[in-house]
Protein backbone atom coordinates (compact mmCIF):
# COMPACT_ATOMS: atom_id res chain seq x y z
CA UNK A 1 0.00 0.00 0.00
CA UNK A 2 3.26 2.74 1.04
CA UNK A 3 5.17 2.81 -2.05
CA UNK A 4 8.55 1.23 -0.90
CA UNK A 5 10.37 4.71 -0.37
CA UNK A 6 8.27 5.36 2.29
CA UNK A 7 7.96 2.23 3.45
CA UNK A 8 12.08 2.11 4.29
CA UNK A 9 11.60 6.02 5.50
CA UNK A 10 8.93 4.33 8.15
CA UNK A 11 11.46 1.71 9.05
CA UNK A 12 14.56 3.49 9.55
CA UNK A 13 12.73 6.39 11.77
CA UNK A 14 10.29 4.39 13.45
CA UNK A 15 13.61 2.56 14.79
CA UNK A 16 14.12 6.28 16.50
CA UNK A 17 13.75 7.10 20.07
CA UNK A 18 10.10 8.50 20.30
CA UNK A 19 9.28 8.07 16.78
CA UNK A 20 6.88 4.99 16.57
CA UNK A 21 5.79 3.70 12.88
CA UNK A 22 2.52 6.32 13.15
CA UNK A 23 5.02 9.38 13.65
CA UNK A 24 7.44 7.96 11.00
CA UNK A 25 4.75 7.75 8.76
CA UNK A 26 3.30 11.02 9.28
CA UNK A 27 6.87 12.38 8.80
CA UNK A 28 7.63 11.09 5.68
CA UNK A 29 4.32 12.16 3.97
CA UNK A 30 5.13 15.71 5.63
CA UNK A 31 8.32 15.70 3.88
CA UNK A 32 6.59 14.56 0.34
CA UNK A 33 4.30 16.98 0.71
CA UNK A 34 6.92 19.76 1.54
CA UNK A 35 9.10 19.31 -1.93
CA UNK A 36 12.10 18.07 -2.81
CA UNK A 37 13.98 21.11 -1.73
CA UNK A 38 13.01 19.84 1.73
CA UNK A 39 13.81 15.93 1.41
CA UNK A 40 16.85 17.65 -0.26
CA UNK A 41 18.13 19.75 3.17
CA UNK A 42 17.26 16.67 5.51
CA UNK A 43 19.34 14.92 3.32
CA UNK A 44 22.17 16.92 3.63
CA UNK A 45 21.27 17.86 7.53
CA UNK A 46 21.76 13.62 7.84
CA UNK A 47 24.47 13.39 6.33
CA UNK A 48 26.50 15.80 8.36
CA UNK A 49 25.78 14.05 11.36
CA UNK A 50 27.70 10.96 9.83
CA UNK A 51 31.01 13.39 10.01
CA UNK A 52 30.89 14.21 13.60
CA UNK A 53 33.40 12.85 16.20
CA UNK A 54 33.75 11.83 19.67
CA UNK A 55 35.37 14.14 21.90
CA UNK A 56 38.60 12.20 23.54
CA UNK A 57 38.47 14.10 26.41
CA UNK A 58 34.92 14.10 27.36
CA UNK A 59 33.25 11.52 24.94
CA UNK A 60 30.77 13.84 23.66
CA UNK A 61 30.27 14.88 20.17
CA UNK A 62 32.91 17.36 18.26
CA UNK A 63 32.21 18.58 14.93
CA UNK A 64 36.17 18.47 13.09
CA UNK A 65 38.93 18.46 16.17
CA UNK A 66 39.97 15.92 18.47
CA UNK A 67 38.85 17.67 21.46
CA UNK A 68 34.59 19.54 21.60
CA UNK A 69 34.30 23.62 22.29
CA UNK A 70 33.54 23.02 26.47
CA UNK A 71 37.24 20.89 26.71
CA UNK A 72 39.42 23.21 24.38
CA UNK A 73 38.00 26.17 26.45
CA UNK A 74 40.95 27.14 28.77
CA UNK A 75 38.53 29.18 30.65
CA UNK A 76 36.70 26.05 32.06
CA UNK A 77 37.47 24.91 35.65
CA UNK A 78 39.03 21.69 33.60
CA UNK A 79 39.28 20.18 37.10
CA UNK A 80 35.83 20.07 38.25
CA UNK A 81 34.05 17.25 35.89
CA UNK A 82 30.16 16.83 36.43
CA UNK A 83 29.41 13.45 34.87
CA UNK A 84 26.32 12.84 32.98
CA UNK A 85 24.54 9.76 30.91
CA UNK A 86 23.78 11.69 27.92
CA UNK A 87 24.71 14.48 25.84
CA UNK A 88 21.25 15.58 26.06
CA UNK A 89 22.05 16.30 29.71
CA UNK A 90 25.03 17.87 28.99
CA UNK A 91 23.04 20.21 26.86
CA UNK A 92 20.71 20.80 29.71
CA UNK A 93 23.30 21.58 32.28
CA UNK A 94 24.93 23.89 29.79
CA UNK A 95 21.93 25.77 29.22
CA UNK A 96 21.50 26.92 33.03
CA UNK A 97 24.83 28.94 32.57
CA UNK A 98 25.71 27.93 36.27
CA UNK A 99 28.47 25.46 35.14
CA UNK A 100 32.20 26.69 34.48
CA UNK A 101 33.85 23.27 34.67
CA UNK A 102 33.61 20.23 32.21
CA UNK A 103 31.92 17.10 31.24
CA UNK A 104 32.32 13.20 31.18
CA UNK A 105 29.22 11.77 29.02
CA UNK A 106 29.29 7.61 30.24
CA UNK A 107 26.41 6.89 27.73
CA UNK A 108 23.36 4.97 28.75
CA UNK A 109 22.94 3.62 32.07
CA UNK A 110 21.74 0.02 32.60
CA UNK A 111 18.97 -1.25 34.92
CA UNK A 112 20.85 -4.37 36.10
CA UNK A 113 23.34 -2.21 38.80
CA UNK A 114 25.64 -3.36 36.54
CA UNK A 115 28.60 0.37 34.39
CA UNK A 116 29.81 -1.62 31.18
CA UNK A 117 33.75 -1.81 30.33
CA UNK A 118 33.78 1.45 28.19
CA UNK A 119 32.19 3.17 31.08
CA UNK A 120 34.34 2.00 33.92
CA UNK A 121 37.08 3.00 31.26
CA UNK A 122 35.52 6.29 31.35
CA UNK A 123 35.24 7.03 34.31
CA UNK A 124 39.57 6.27 35.12
CA UNK A 125 40.10 9.80 32.84
CA UNK A 126 39.09 11.43 35.68
CA UNK A 127 41.66 10.54 38.30
CA UNK A 128 43.14 14.07 37.92
CA UNK A 129 39.73 15.91 38.78
CA UNK A 130 39.38 17.75 42.37
CA UNK A 131 35.58 17.57 42.17
CA UNK A 132 32.97 15.02 40.56
CA UNK A 133 29.56 16.07 40.58
CA UNK A 134 27.32 13.03 39.77
CA UNK A 135 24.74 14.72 37.27
CA UNK A 136 21.90 11.50 36.78
CA UNK A 137 18.82 11.77 37.17
CA UNK A 138 17.84 11.43 40.71
CA UNK A 139 15.48 8.33 39.53
CA UNK A 140 15.78 4.66 41.28
CA UNK A 141 17.90 3.86 38.83
CA UNK A 142 20.06 7.20 38.69
CA UNK A 143 20.59 7.12 42.03
CA UNK A 144 21.63 3.31 41.62
CA UNK A 145 23.92 3.90 39.26
CA UNK A 146 25.23 7.29 41.08
CA UNK A 147 26.10 4.82 43.62
CA UNK A 148 27.83 2.78 41.69
CA UNK A 149 29.71 5.52 39.61
CA UNK A 150 30.63 6.72 43.46
CA UNK A 151 31.90 3.01 43.92
CA UNK A 152 34.50 3.24 40.99
CA UNK A 153 36.00 6.19 41.69
CA UNK A 154 36.55 5.33 45.77
CA UNK A 155 40.05 5.74 46.59
CA UNK A 156 40.98 8.42 44.36
CA UNK A 157 41.47 11.85 46.25
CA UNK A 158 38.47 13.22 44.49
CA UNK A 159 35.44 15.24 46.22
CA UNK A 160 32.25 13.37 44.93
CA UNK A 161 29.03 15.46 45.01
CA UNK A 162 25.67 14.87 43.60
CA UNK A 163 23.06 17.10 41.97
CA UNK A 164 20.52 19.13 44.58
CA UNK A 165 17.61 18.03 45.14
CA UNK A 166 13.93 19.60 45.96
CA UNK A 167 10.75 20.87 45.34
CA UNK A 168 11.12 22.68 42.00
CA UNK A 169 10.09 26.18 41.64
CA UNK A 170 6.57 26.65 41.38
CA UNK A 171 6.31 23.20 43.12
CA UNK A 172 3.58 22.78 45.78
CA UNK A 173 4.60 21.31 48.97
CA UNK A 174 1.53 19.46 49.20
CA UNK A 175 1.65 17.72 45.87
CA UNK A 176 5.35 16.43 46.38
CA UNK A 177 6.41 12.85 47.28
CA UNK A 178 8.27 12.03 50.47
CA UNK A 179 11.51 11.69 48.60
CA UNK A 180 11.31 15.06 47.29
CA UNK A 181 10.68 16.44 50.32
CA UNK A 182 12.95 14.82 52.11
CA UNK A 183 15.93 15.96 49.69
CA UNK A 184 14.61 19.07 49.62
CA UNK A 185 14.83 19.12 53.63
CA UNK A 186 18.32 17.20 53.20
CA UNK A 187 19.94 19.83 50.54
CA UNK A 188 18.31 22.79 52.58
CA UNK A 189 20.50 26.19 52.62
Amino acid sequence: MLPEPVKKFVDSFAALPGIGPRQATRLAFYLVNQGKSAVAELTDAVAGIGGLKTCSLCFSTTQNQDLCAICSNTQRQSDIVAVVEKETDLVSLEKTKKFNGRYLVLGDLRKDGMLNQMQKMRLKSLKNAAEVILAISPTTYGDLNASLIAQELKGANIKITRLGRGIPTGGEIEFADEDTLGSALDNRK
